[in-house]
């Protein structure tokens, strides 16, 4: 059995999928892009304004399950353009201070033509 973890502060799927699900004590965040979700709309600006967004996104659904950044144990971040890759790190870092396994790929197109897209897997506390 698992539990599906959806809230309004983070962007409401834009596909047949969940935001997150948690089995166990584990986490699964489906990828987040940059939409603000009081919106709907994909944040406008460059890498670092869009993983930030991203970043926030990701807050709200560990929120939601009861966890923080602290709680990551393994991302999957992809990125439209190597080219991004410092900057993205920057904001990275800010949220990721625990420096969980992690996998950074270039993808030719993200959903909606973002810049950024970041899937978690994290542990959760029973």
């Amino acid at each position: 059995m698992f539990k599906i973890i959806n809230t309004n502060k983070a962007p409401a799927a834009i596909g047949p999928y969940s935001q997150a699900l948690i089995h166990g004590n584990m986490m699964f965040a489906s990828g987040q892009i940059p939409i603000n979700p009081d919106n709907g709309q994909i944040v406008e600006g460059d890498i670092k304004v869009q993983a930030t967004q991203v970043m926030k996104n990701i807050a709200a659904l560990l929120e939601e399950a009861g966890v923080t950044f602290e709680n990551v144990i393994k991302t999957t971040c992809f990125l439209k353009s190597m080219d991004d890759f410092a900057a993205f790190n920057e904001v990275y870092a800010e949220y990721f201070i625990g420096k969980p396994a992690r996998s950074c790929v270039a993808a030719q197109k993200l959903p909606k033509d973002v810049l950024c897209e970041v899937e978690v897997i994290a542990i959760v506390e029973n």
